[in-house]
């Protein structure tokens, strides 16, 4: 075996019984992993990714950053950014959350980058990472962001996540 259910995400420590029918799960080896199987009607728990969007805006060579309200990273400056929501195109998950954390509707025009591995417990197995441009609106700090500002490439602040980081070709992926 490969691994155990421990060493998967939101496995043993959140998912112990069926969600089909309630009975408590047991271990199964299966596709080369040991995962969570309910023994009374055999459902198999696969844990899905997490998947977030990200929006990368320039004006005037600076680029929009927002400074995070809470934990992990509480102060430090990312990308406006967030999850996307079962069914939720990527892209109108990333004009949504640039919306939701500075009060600008933006418009995605490319793709920047695509970005794998899980930072904290709670972060996003994939970060995915759109160029837009803003449409509208008034810059204003909201939702997961109590500061939204417009920084010189040369002077960034402290920046959050490695997400960030390679997005804004600091760090190599």
């Amino acid at each position: 075996m490969s691994s155990s259910p421990s060493d998967h995400p939101h496995t043993e420590e959140t998912v112990r019984f069926c969600i089909r029918c309630g009975t408590k799960l047991g271990a199964q080896e299966i596709s080369g992993d040991l995962r969570p199987v309910c023994p009374h009607c055999d459902w198999v728990y696969y844990a899905d990714p997490k998947v977030a969007a990200a929006g990368l805006i320039e004006q005037d060579g600076k680029v929009l950053l927002v400074r995070r309200v809470g934990d992990p990273q509480r102060g430090l400056w990312t990308l406006p950014a967030g999850f996307v929501n079962a069914g939720e195109d990527p892209a109108r998950a990333a004009e949504r959350e640039c919306l939701e954390e500075t009060g600008l509707s933006v418009q995605v025009t490319g793709l920047v980058d695509v970005i794998a591995g899980r930072e904290h417990p709670r972060g996003a197995d994939i970060v995915i990472i759109y160029r837009m441009r803003i449409l509208g609106g008034t810059l204003s700090a909201g939702d997961d962001a109590d500061d939204a500002g417009f920084f010189e490439w040369s002077s960034l602040p402290p920046l959050a996540f490695r997400a960030t980081r390679i997005a804004l070709g600091i760090e190599p992926e």
